[in-house]
């Protein structure tokens, strides 16, 4: 059986994290966001599947928090290589792993959010990320790069019901890439609809790890500093999400499953693989190895060498 949990992993938004990889590799999504840290979407989905056992998520999970030995885990996480909500199981995998008393998060790209069963299953976390990164049906098409039947209008509504029913923290976040979603009208449209959604929290990020398109560069200081003023003058309270430094990962004592869980949701740079390798009992001729039989890639983005899953 493939392994299914991974990490804990640190996280900016859940602070230590243990990984839900609902969706089975290769990726499957219902978006090909240019910024993807995974790479490019090979399979395009949109309809809801079936795809593991909630028990035998169950299971992993407590294989993993047993193995731990009683490192603190903030936060239990549905965040795969694709679009979590694609899993038909979500909402019952959500109930079931409620029982280890540890909170439970959803990263998801929206997309679905405008089906009321999705919206149902979302309800049952304690805290739900969604992503707006575009509000103008051209920019959405060209940074998120969505399955051709979805449809934006659709997708803002959804978000907008699902901020008026959720109990629980929700979340946004907002990935500006230069020349796409950064331009002042775009980011006053994105800051006029948030308003309106009243997150807790609205994160603005930037591309930190390789995208899945080389052309992709973050956009100038000055940009990102005005989202943030305008963001703030929406009354919203709005954080930059910073690249994380000397990120640490959970060990669960199988090194190379580790290492390959890990980097099919979160790439590492060298200066994390070798940290990892250290103080795990590794050498780095294991990633030499891997990169060899072809699962895993060595890239370079922005001066510095990185690690993902190869598919």
């Amino acid at each position: 059986m493939e392994r299914i949990v991974f990490g804990p992993v640190p996280s900016r938004r859940f602070g230590k994290s243990l990984g839900i990889n609902n969706v089975p590799v290769p990726k499957k999504c219902s978006f090909s966001c240019v910024y993807c840290q995974i790479g490019k979407t090979e399979y395009y989905q949109t309809e809801r599947k079936k795809f593991y056992e909630p028990e035998e998520i169950k299971k992993q999970v407590k294989e993993v928090i047993e193995s731990l030995k009683g490192k603190e885990i903030d936060y239990i996480s549905f965040v795969p290589d694709g679009e979590p909500t694609l899993d038909i199981n979500l909402g019952k995998e959500i109930e079931i792993l409620k029982g280890f008393g540890i909170k439970i998060a959803v990263i998801t790209n929206s997309s679905l959010i405008w089906r009321k069963d999705v919206r149902d299953d979302l309800k049952k976390a304690d805290c739900v990320s969604i992503k707006v990164d575009a509000l103008s049906e051209d920019i959405w098409r060209k940074i998120n790069r969505p399955y051709k039947s979805l449809k934006l209008n659709e997708i803002l509504e959804g978000i907008k019901i699902f901020s008026k029913e959720f109990k629980g923290e929700l979340l946004t976040e907002t990935l500006f890439v230069k020349n796409l979603n950064d331009s002042v009208e775009e980011i006053e449209k994105i800051g006029e609809f948030l308003k309106e959604v009243k997150p807790k929290i609205a994160y603005i990020g930037v591309p930190t790890r390789p995208p899945a398109e080389k052309w992709v560069e973050v956009p100038e200081k000055e940009k990102i500093d005005f989202a943030y003023i305008v963001f703030r003058n929406k009354n919203l309270n709005v954080k930059i999400i910073e690249k994380s430094k000397d990120e640490k990962f959970g060990f669960t004592g199988k090194l190379i499953e580790d290492i390959l869980s890990i980097l099919s949701v979160h790439p590492m740079s060298g200066k994390e693989i070798e940290n990892f390798l250290r103080e795990n009992g590794g050498e780095f001729e294991l990633i030499e190895e891997l990169i060899y039989k072809g699962e895993i890639e060595e890239i370079e983005y922005m001066g510095e060498k990185y690690y993902r899953r190869k598919f």
